[in-house]
């Protein structure tokens, strides 16, 4: 069996296993009360209050293995503890664990993140601008312009973000199989050639316009980077290395937006715990997430991705319409 065939079979089993996962969520919230429509509610409080240590680092772990991998982890989030009867876990929940896949890249990436600092000083101060580590720090923040302004404009013209058809699940199928066939695009006509020494300022202005179609569920963040880096050339592992210092910023400001957002509520004394297990675990599977990546595209293409975010995609779009008919 051909390394093709082989990703090809594991991404089918992988994504029907998630969308039966799906179909059952979706069947499970149709038959779920209403929560209060206006901020988080007492709903999403007593959500987060009824999680248990095991559904908390379960939730972190599934937080952690689909934040940095290049499929959508909004979905799996969203969908997989519904599924499972436990129910939404609620934004203050998700919010705060979010701030271990924070934790995690920062400290995968600090001695990156520690050279780039240092090399911009250096550069500024002796008007030298030709050093990878200014060049990287210059396209990271150039990088983040994007994401920042869309999503503060989704915000303004899109009413009721979170609960609007934005969000629904035939987008997020939607958007799961045209990504797949942009990765494959840039598989087919990307050389996949260029080091990660030789990245420029501009590349990290084209990946971050890339980052802003993460804003549509479904796209995935670092999806839509490592396919644009792809697309210019980079080598696989090189177009993941920097799509994770990329996505730095932009992950770390939606955490404290959302963190702030928490904090304005009152959490009861049972949902601490809870909290700081799923925040661990996230953490955790963050971590070894990024370093599994990378190392994983030194060696292998990312057409497992391709296929399972097309099948994926399609056979959510058949659960749902079969379940339209029913």
């Amino acid at each position: 069996m051909s390394p093709r065939q082989l990703n090809f079979l594991s991404a089918f089993s992988l994504s029907v296993a998630i969308a039966i996962v799906y179909h059952q969520a979706w069947g499970i919230a149709l038959a779920l009360p209403v929560l209060p429509s206006e901020g988080m509610g007492t709903g999403t409080m007593a959500a987060s209050a009824s999680i248990n240590l095991f559904q908390a680092f379960i939730l972190g772990f599934i937080q952690g293995a689909t934040e940095f991998l290049p499929i959508s982890s909004t979905a799996h989030l969203k969908a997989v503890p519904v599924a499972l009867g436990w129910g939404d876990p609620g934004v203050a929940f998700t919010a705060i664990i979010q701030l271990g896949s924070i934790a995690a890249v920062l400290w995968y990436f600090w001695g990156d993140l520690t050279a780039i600092t240092k090399g911009i000083i250096k550069a500024i101060q002796t008007r030298q601008y030709d050093s990878l580590e200014f060049k990287l720090g210059l396209g990271i923040g150039l990088g983040t312009i994007p994401i920042v302004f869309f999503g503060l404009l989704m915000k303004v013209l899109v009413p009721d973000l979170d609960n609007s058809p934005f969000r629904s699940l035939p987008t997020i199928a939607i958007a799961s199989i045209v990504m797949a066939l942009l990765l494959a695009l840039a598989e087919k006509l990307g050389t996949h050639r260029r080091p990660f020494e030789k990245l420029r300022w501009q590349d990290g202005l084209v990946m971050g316009i890339a980052q802003a179609l993460a804003l549509v569920p479904g796209v995935s963040r670092s999806g839509s980077t490592l396919t644009a880096g792809l697309f210019i050339n980079l080598e696989r592992a090189a177009a993941a290395r920097f799509s994770f210092l990329l996505g730095i910023p932009a992950i770390t400001i939606a955490g404290l937006v959302e963190l702030k957002g928490v904090m304005d509520q009152h959490l009861g004394n049972d949902a601490i715990l809870p909290l700081v297990v799923g925040t661990i675990s996230s953490a955790i599977f963050s971590y070894l997430a990024i370093a599994w990546l990378i190392k994983f595209l030194q060696k292998r293409s990312t057409w497992i991705f391709v296929w399972y975010r097309l099948i994926f995609g399609i056979v959510i779009l058949l659960t749902l319409a079969m379940g339209t008919r029913a």
